[in-house]
C-alpha cells in the first residue's frame, strides 16, 4: 500500500495525530472560508440526519477527510453510508453520493476586513437512486464564504447555488449566517440561521434555525454536535454529530 493510500486509511479510521482546536463549518450547514492549513489534515466520523414530511434521511457512519493540498487550499472528500425510509417505503440502506471539493481562500482576515474564500464541490452519483440513496446524476454546489473574528466571537456566512440536473430536481439558492462564542478552551456554542430554495418541483424550500456547537475533550479531541428546526417552509428537524481530529 502506497504511503497516501495509508494516510487515508488511518483518516477514515480516525487513529489521526491530534487536533488544537475545534473546525468553523461543521457540526453547522453554514461553512466558514479557512481551508485547513498547508501539509496538514483534519478529518471526521460523522452521522446527520434530516427528517421531513414523514421521511427521513441519514447518512452515518460517514467520513470527512480534508487536506491542505496548497496555502490557503484545500481538498474535500465525503465518503457517506445512507440510510432512507418513512412515507411508507421500505427502509434502503447502503453506500450515498461521494463528495469530492476544493476550498480555496482568496482574502485573508484583518482588522477592518473579513476573510473571503469559495469552496465547490461535486456530488458524485455513487448512491443507488433507484433506492433513494443517491441523486442520479452529479450535482454542483458553488458557494462564496465570509468570516470575521473578535475573541472570544466568531461569525460566518454567505451562500451560492446549487445546479441539479437529475429529473424532478431544481438549480436554487441556499444560505446562512452564523454566530459562535468561545467559553474558555473547552467548549464553544453557536446558532445559524440557514435557508434553501425550492429544490424540486413539489417542495416550497425551508429556513431554518440550528444550534450546537463543539466540546474539546481533550487538548487533542473534539466533540461536534448540532440540532435544529426549520420555521418557514417545508418541516425539517436536522441534526449532526461528528468525532473530529487533525494533524
Amino acid at each position: 500500500m502506497s504511503k497516501a493510500a495509508q494516510i487515508l486509511c488511518v483518516a477514515v479510521c480516525l487513529e489521526l495525530m491530534p487536533a488544537t482546536r475545534a473546525p468553523a463549518g461543521p457540526p453547522f450547514l453554514t461553512d466558514d472560508p479557512e481551508p485547513v492549513e498547508y501539509q496538514h489534515w483534519e478529518a471526521y466520523l460523522f452521522t446527520l440526519g434530516d427528517r421531513s414530511g414523514g421521511g427521513y434521511t441519514v447518512e452515518g457512519p460517514a467520513a470527512e477527510v480534508n487536506y491542505g493540498v496548497l496555502p490557503d487550499t484545500q481538498l474535500h472528500l465525503i465518503v457517506p453510508m445512507t440510510t432512507t425510509g418513512g412515507r411508507g417505503a421500505p427502509t434502503e440502506t447502503g453506500l450515498g453520493d461521494i463528495e469530492l471539493g476544493i476550498k480555496y481562500r482568496f482574502v485573508h482576515e484583518t482588522n477592518g476586513w473579513p476573510q473571503i474564500g469559495i469552496f465547490p464541490f461535486a456530488e458524485l452519483p455513487s448512491g443507488d437512486s433507484s433506492r433513494g440513496l443517491g441523486n442520479g446524476r452529479t450535482w454542483f454546489q458553488l458557494p462564496l464564504w465570509l468570516q470575521k473574528s473578535w475573541a472570544p466571537w466568531t461569525t460566518y456566512g454567505g451562500g451560492g447555488a446549487m445546479l441539479n440536473s437529475a429529473p424532478g430536481q431544481r438549480d436554487h439558492p441556499y444560505g446562512g449566517w452564523l454566530l459562535q462564542r468561545d467559553f474558555g478552551k473547552r467548549l464553544t456554542l453557536g446558532g445559524e440561521v440557514f435557508a434553501e430554495g425550492r429544490d424540486t418541483d413539489h417542495d416550497k424550500g425551508f429556513a431554518a434555525v440550528n444550534f450546537g456547537g463543539s466540546y474539546n475533550v481533550t487538548e487533542h479531541f473534539s466533540l461536534l454536535f448540532s440540532a435544529g428546526h426549520s420555521f418557514a417552509g417545508d418541516e425539517h428537524f436536522l441534526w449532526y454529530f461528528a468525532f473530529y481530529e487533525t494533524w
